[in-house]
């Protein structure tokens, strides 16, 4: 083959490789990262420019959870997010949220978020990443209940739709993958490269939150609060990153 159609050869597959890709690798090759939450610098975790403290004190106290916010790095050093038994039998917690910010990062429709976690093993921990504006717009990227080992929960709380998602790859102490396409009309999670449940409600066509990720503890209505001895508990985020098309 001469030198001419070898070049127009490539040229050709060169446009069409991505088309025929599959899999999460053919979504990221047309999409820009936007934001990335690199847990192990030092300016993600204290009060700043990506993330940002809750103001402190119980939260929630009547949705079953025994958290009290602190604003300590300690509860969300390096992604690791630790909750501790306090004198009183509440449990001081982390939490990081991009509200409140010096960036205000929001994801809006049509962003696909990524992350790895690492799950928790003792009962009453509520791990979660999720999104949340002005009392609402909420969609669980995933919540996990040790009591319930294999299952995670993914939700999308704007449009009312819900899957409880097994899995033999989920377990306490389980490294786990998520990617979540929030969509106009279908919210879409993949757990560990596999898609597993598309909404078919979506978010709609101009919806926007900010992200958390927390730590929460239960107090005992729906799961079982911590048992006698269970002092501390953690769960840990290697990576957070969002693209943007």
């Amino acid at each position: 083959m001469d030198s001419e159609k070898l070049g127009w050869l490539r040229r050709l597959t060169s446009r069409l490789a991505p088309a025929g890709a599959g899999g999460a690798g053919a979504v990221k090759a047309r999409l820009a990262p936007l934001f990335t939450a690199d847990f192990t610098s030092p300016t993600q975790w204290v009060a700043g420019r990506s993330w940002a403290y809750p103001d402190g004190g119980p939260t929630n106290p009547g949705d079953n959870k025994l958290d009290h916010l602190v604003d300590d790095p300690a509860y969300s050093r390096s992604g690791v997010f630790r909750a501790k038994l306090r004198p009183d039998g509440n449990w001081n917690t982390g939490l990081l949220t991009t509200e409140g910010s010096d960036e205000g990062f929001m994801v809006r429709t049509g962003d696909v978020l990524e992350a790895r976690v690492r799950l928790p093993v003792e009962l009453g921990a509520w791990p979660a990443i999720w999104t949340w504006r002005d009392g609402g717009q909420e969609i669980d990227v995933f919540e996990y209940h040790p009591d319930n080992p294999d299952l995670l929960e993914l939700s999308n709380h704007v449009r009312q739709a819900h899957r409880y998602h097994r899995d033999p790859s989920v377990r306490p102490g389980a490294w786990v993958d998520l990617k979540v396409e929030f969509g106009r009309r279908s919210v879409v999670w993949w757990v560990n490269g596999a898609r597993v449940f598309a909404d078919r409600a979506g978010v709609g066509r101009s919806w926007r939150a900010y992200l958390i990720v927390n730590l929460s503890v239960c107090a005992g209505r729906y799961h079982p609060a911590p048992g006698p001895g269970v002092t501390e508990m953690e769960y840990e985020v290697s990576r957070l990153c969002v693209y943007r098309t």
